[in-house]
């Protein structure tokens, strides 16, 4: 038995020298270690020898197996390290090739006209104020001279949640609410934010837009400050050759009230077919703040006066960039967004 296993020492050792794959490594290792075989097949043939070389052939068992293990825990090692060795080269990464370059984006055409504007005004001395965008009934008329049923009321017509709570459809609100905290103080501030209104849907409409007004209370605020600030504004927005006029017009909250219109951008007031040939284009509303409109806010209207006035954001913007449609800036078309890129 003693020669058997030498034998089998001799045949295992040479077969595991040639083995070249982790697959037949583990072949032979069942082939002449496992439980069906060949050391064991030679090892189960002990019961019939005399107790004096039992020993001895245990003992060389053992020595054989020893052998085989080493040469196989070996070979396993050097696969494994040959398996890490070529997984890192195909891995590798040259870390001298350019990286893909990342597309930048850019800030929003409406959120840079608006924080344009903002920069304008902070620059004359105002401060920015905002408010919610779900408001009540009397922030967002009663306290702006417009009672319930108030036939103006239709000019807004608007988003109502319950009876007394509705989206805001300007953010005049914001105004009122900041007379009401400066306690009968001076103000000078915007109000930017979003709005909302049951408009149509179209070129020039939009049930939510964004809105900046202005407000200024104090005492001798004459029409001709409100004038001289918007053209300081326009000159500012759109070039010093910029010229404005104010028409006559209509808001409950302003007494006297008037529309705003600048000189053409597109002809200079020439007239063009932008301006329908008049040389003028209408970008916002204003007036001197009503007086009951002061009353309400917790000023004297005997010694203060004031002035307010309200711009949509995308009109400011669709007359900055010689925009067609309103919609091209909710539609989110990166062909479109992309040009103002660098701008």
């Amino acid at each position: 038995m003693k020669e058997k296993l030498e034998a089998l020492r001799v045949e295992a050792l040479q077969e595991l020298q040639q083995v070249d794959s982790p697959q037949l490594l583990n072949d032979l290792r069942v082939k002449y270690l496992g439980k069906k075989g060949a050391l064991t097949e030679i090892l189960r043939g002990m019961g019939g020898l005399s107790a004096e070389e039992r020993p001895v052939i245990g003992q060389v068992g053992n020595e054989v197996r020893a052998a085989i293990e080493a040469v196989i825990e070996e070979k396993q090692t050097a696969f494994l390290q040959a398996e890490t060795e070529n997984r890192l080269r195909a891995e590798t990464i040259d870390v001298t090739l350019p990286g893909k370059a990342l597309p930048t984006g850019s800030v929003h055409p409406l959120n840079k006209v608006a924080q344009e504007i903002e920069d304008i005004f902070v620059g004359l001395g105002y401060t920015i104020a905002e408010g919610p965008e779900v408001e009540t009934d009397y922030f967002n008329f009663e306290a702006l001279n417009l009672p319930k049923n108030h036939p103006a009321r239709d000019m807004q017509d608007s988003f109502y949640i319950t009876d007394d709570i509705l989206m805001r459809t300007h953010t005049s609100p914001v105004q009122v609410r900041t007379m009401q905290q400066m306690n009968g103080k001076p103000v000078k501030v915007i109000c930017p934010g979003k709005v909302y209104r049951r408009d149509d849907d179209d070129a020039t409409h939009s049930f939510q837009f964004n809105q900046i007004e202005g407000l200024v209370i104090g005492e001798n605020i004459r029409m001709s400050d409100l004038k001289g600030t918007l053209l300081q504004f326009v000159q500012q927005m759109y070039g010093s050759q910029a010229e404005i006029r104010l028409r006559p017009s209509f808001f409950p909250f302003t007494e006297p009230s008037a529309e705003v219109d600048v000189t053409c951008v597109q002809c200079g007031g020439h007239g063009c077919r932008m301006c329908k040939h008049t040389g003028w284009l209408e970008i916002l509303g204003s007036g001197m703040v009503h007086p009951r409109v002061l009353e309400m806010g917790g000023y004297d209207p005997a010694k203060y006066s004031g002035f307010a006035f309200g711009m949509g954001v995308e009109r400011i913007a669709l007359l900055k960039y010689g925009i067609d449609d309103i919609r091209h800036f909710y539609t989110n078309d990166m062909r479109f967004l992309s040009q103002f890129a660098k701008m």
